[in-house]
Parts: structure tokens; sequence; C-alpha cells
């Protein structure tokens, strides 16, 4: 029995993987588990990382995992802006309530 032929099997170059992608990944975590002044750090790598691969052309198997790794550095970098807004605020306001008191 023969099978037909359907042509070179050839889909293109393998999937490649982008070195920093565990590392952009573990950073974003890491910045909303243990410390959120990681989140800045994975976002930039993140965003750089993704340029990298859309400028390339080659397929990458870790683009999710880039992805995913921005994506926690930027919920966990503005959750570090809301928290740095809120005690501003409230600094702010103990000065004004102190300096009133005071008076």
């Amino acid at each position: 029995m023969s099978y037909p032929n359907y042509g070179p099997s050839y889909y293109g170059p393998p999937p490649q993987t982008h070195p920093q992608g565990t590392a952009i990944l573990v950073l974003g975590i890491l910045s909303l588990v243990v410390c959120t002044i990681l989140g800045p750090f994975a976002w930039s790598m993140g965003n750089r990382a993704l340029r990298e691969i859309d400028e390339s052309g080659y397929y990458f198997e870790n683009r999710g995992m880039v992805q995913a790794g921005r994506i926690c550095g930027i919920v966990s970098s503005v959750l570090m802006m809301i928290t740095l807004g809120f005690v501003v605020l409230m600094f702010g306001l103990m000065v004004i309530t102190g300096s009133l008191a005071g008076q």
C-alpha cells in the first residue's frame, strides 16, 4: 500500500524560547505575592521581550509566559501606586489635622 504524497512536510522553523520568559513570569508573580517593588521591573522587561518577539518574526513558544509576567507586573505596579497615593493622602490629612489641633 502506498500513501499519497502531500508534498514536503516542512512547516517553518521550530518554535523558539525567549531567554527571559521565565524570569519575567517569576518577577511578575513575586511582585504580586511578596514584594510589589518588583512589578515595574517585570512590566518593563515584559515590554522589551514582547517587542523583541514581535520584531523577530519567529514563533516563540513562551510568549504567553512573557505576557502573563508583564500583566502581573502591571497589576502590581498599579496596586503599589494606589497604596502610595493612599499613604500620601493619609500623611497629608494627619499633618493638616495635627496643625489644626495645635492651634
